[in-house]
């Protein structure tokens, strides 16, 4: 079941991201570290009423915060769109003991019904260049790769912007 994250849900996020920083570091995914995902960041998207998780019998297993605000970092990618009606996803992650299943696809099928359901003209988001598995479960859905920006608390290695026109 996907529902809205609470406050009470941060705990057990964290102990989920870390999950994924871990599987992804033993990759040699260097895309989440102690800097990020923070419980800050959780907490404001929780404020925003952006934050989503996937509940499994009643544990966090799964998380997508679907937001309407446009971070400072995006401003020089060349979208496809007018920086307006867009929405913006970020933080997806499912427990690695439930990757492979199908819950991303979920979670993605969730956002794009709620954008298409409340009239935004598209999704925005953005994937570690290093994880290409990423980057091919965003193309194979439609998503359209636009360029390059850098999180340098994160890696020094690029993100890469996608957007899927509605």
């Amino acid at each position: 079941m996907i529902r809205k994250g609470n406050l009470e849900d941060i705990e057990s996020i964290m102990d989920l991201t870390k999950a994924c920083a871990k599987a992804m570091i033993a990759q040699g995914i260097y895309q989440w570290n102690d800097y990020y995902p923070n419980a800050q960041a959780f907490e404001t998207d929780v404020k925003r009423d952006e934050l989503y998780v996937l509940d499994i019998d009643g544990q966090v297993k799964g998380t997508i915060v679907i937001s309407t605000f446009m971070d400072e970092v995006y401003s020089p990618a060349k979208w496809l769109t007018e920086n307006k009606n867009n929405i913006y996803i970020h933080r997806v992650a499912i427990h690695p003991e439930l990757q492979g299943q199908g819950y991303a696809r979920g979670l993605m099928d969730f956002a794009e019904q709620f954008a298409i359901d409340n009239g935004y003209s598209s999704i925005r988001l953005d994937t570690f260049s290093q994880n290409k598995r990423n980057q091919k479960f965003y193309e194979l859905r439609g998503y359209k790769r636009l360029g390059d920006i850098y999180f340098p608390k994160q890696s020094e290695y690029p993100f890469y912007c996608y957007e899927l026109v509605l």
